[in-house]
């Protein structure tokens, strides 16, 4: 197991499930981008922080995506003396930021620059939300625009973001690739509704409230459902534009994963999860289909 394998393995079950499916260079590509979009995602999260650090972090993270690797040594260190969040995971990969810097830095130039401009997007759309958090921690979301909003923010641009990397020196994809873009927000949007719907008891007790005030949550379910249609869309436009397998089989994987929880989440409630075995059956099929 590599480096950047053990950092995925200790903060996403299901991308370190998933990343090994796809094809080099894209699998290193897309590793490393979801690392740099953890660390960001780390900082908006950062409960054991006030609004104003994790507002400097995120700003500070971007500016180093464009100097070398060796000059985040000092602020890992600091974020290691205060972490942002108890996370043990999170913890060790903000501690190994130089070493993630220096893999991101590596990388052909084409990709690098794809996840410099994404990961500085998101960065951006999360710190609008940071400024919404009240005095006391609390942050809640109003409308179903504020919640599309935050999705693309965090979930929909990473699915801009892996759509490009996907067509990158793919010739083959480019009879689809305006279509694959039309859906990748979506299709990012989707999986973060999932987590939402996942997540909403934990989050809430954090005091981040994502199920708007004024909409009902069978709204929420009408929206996740129809992202993870275009979600689907999107895998079979993969297909049909003769993407290698793994790509096929990466994006299938976490579309039949979140259209599995979405089910349970309607069927049991908020906080449903996937079990195991579930999750086991579904890999076992997506290995056999590519």
């Amino acid at each position: 197991m590599t480096d950047i394998e053990s950092l995925l393995q200790k903060t996403s079950r299901t991308f370190a499930l998933t990343i090994p499916y796809l094809p080099p260079p894209t699998r290193d590509e897309v590793g490393i981008a979801y690392l740099l979009f953890r660390i960001i995602d780390t900082f908006e999260d950062a409960v054991l922080w006030p609004p104003a650090l994790r507002l400097e972090a995120l700003k500070q993270f971007v500016g180093l995506l464009e100097r070398p690797a060796a000059e985040s040594r000092t602020l890992a260190e600091s974020w290691a003396r205060e972490p942002p969040l108890l996370h043990a995971g999170y913890q060790e990969l903000l501690a190994e930021t130089p070493y993630v810097l220096e893999r991101y830095q590596a990388l052909r130039p084409q990709a690098r620059e794809i996840l410099r401009v994404h990961v500085a997007r998101s960065a951006e759309g999360m710190a609008s939300f940071v400024r919404r958090i009240e005095p006391g921690g609390r942050l809640q979301l109003e409308t179903i625009q504020d919640l599309e909003d935050y999705c693309y923010a965090v979930a929909g641009i990473v699915g801009e973001m892996l759509t490009e990397l996907f067509v990158l020196e793919r010739p083959s994809l480019a009879r689809v690739a305006e279509d694959l873009r039309a859906r990748a927000a979506e299709f990012g949007e989707g999986l973060q509704l999932v987590n939402i719907l996942k997540d909403a008891r934990p989050d809430a007790a954090e005091g981040r409230t994502f199920l708007p005030r004024q909409a009902p949550l069978a709204e929420v379910f009408v929206l996740a459902r129809k992202d993870l249609a275009q979600a689907a869309a999107y895998v079979d436009l993969l297909r049909q534009g003769g993407a290698p397998a793994g790509l096929v089989a990466f994006n299938a994987f976490i579309s039949k994963l979140a259209t599995a929880n979405l089910q349970i989440l309607r069927d049991q409630g908020l906080g449903a999860k996937l079990t195991r075995t579930t999750v086991l059956k579904i890999a076992a099929e997506i290995a056999s289909a590519a």
